[in-house]
C-alpha cells in the first residue's frame, strides 16, 4: 500500500466523519473527540480476515495502553468489501475482545459502504446511518460511551432521529452525500 493511498483513505474517512457523522449530528458525541484530536485514523493493509484480526488486536492493544487516544477508526479497504462477509466478521471481532479480556473495556461499532440493516432493502434511507467510504471498525472505550450517554438526554432517540434525517433526503441526495 502506498503512502498516498493511505492518506487518501484517511482523508475520505475524515471527510465522512466531519461532514456526515458530525456535520449531520448523527453522533452527538463525535464532535468532542474530533475537535480534541482524540480520534485515531488507522488504515490496515490486511487482505484477509486473519490479517485484519491481527490489525484489530494491535489497535486494541494500542488503545488500551494510550489514554490520549479517545477512539480509533480502523479502516480496512482491502478486505471484507462484501457486506455479508463483513457482517459475519463482526462476530470474530467481538470474540477477539473476549479473548483479550477487553469485553466491557471496549466495544466495536461497524460501518461499511454497503451497510444494510436486517429487513431493509439496500437503498433504504436508514442504511445510510452506518455507511462509510470504506469498511471500518470503530473502537470505542466503554467508559467514554457510558459517560457520554449519562450526560445526554434521550439517548435511545438518537437512532430514531438519524433515520428521520436520512429519510428526509431524496435517494439522489443520499447518494450524492456519500459520493462526495
Amino acid at each position: 500500500m502506498s503512502i498516498s493511498s493511505t492518506v487518501d483513505h484517511v482523508k475520505a474517512t475524515r471527510q465522512w466523519l466531519e461532514k456526515i457523522v458530525v456535520g449531520m449530528d448523527l453522533c452527538p458525541f463525535a464532535r468532542r473527540e474530533l475537535d480534541s484530536g482524540r480520534v485515531r485514523f488507522s488504515v490496515s493493509e490486511a487482505v484477509d480476515e486473519v490479517q485484519l484480526l491481527q490489525a484489530l488486536e494491535s489497535e486494541l492493544q494500542l488503545l488500551f495502553g494510550d489514554d490520549s487516544i479517545g477512539t480509533t477508526l480502523l479502516i480496512h479497504p482491502f478486505v471484507l468489501s462484501a457486506f455479508d462477509a463483513y457482517n459475519q466478521f463482526l462476530d470474530l471481532a467481538d470474540g477477539l475482545l473476549v479473548q483479550m479480556n477487553l469485553e466491557g473495556t471496549f466495544q466495536i461499532a461497524s460501518f461499511h459502504p454497503d451497510y444494510q440493516f436486517a429487513d431493509t432493502h439496500p437503498d433504504d434511507a436508514e442504511n445510510y446511518t452506518n455507511r462509510a467510504p470504506y469498511p471500518t471498525l470503530h473502537l470505542l472505550r466503554e467508559a467514554s460511551v457510558a459517560q457520554a450517554i449519562a450526560k445526554y438526554p434521550d439517548v435511545e432517540q438518537i437512532p430514531v432521529r438519524n433515520v428521520e434525517k436520512m429519510r428526509a433526503l431524496t435517494a439522489e441526495q443520499l447518494k450524492a452525500l456519500f459520493r462526495s
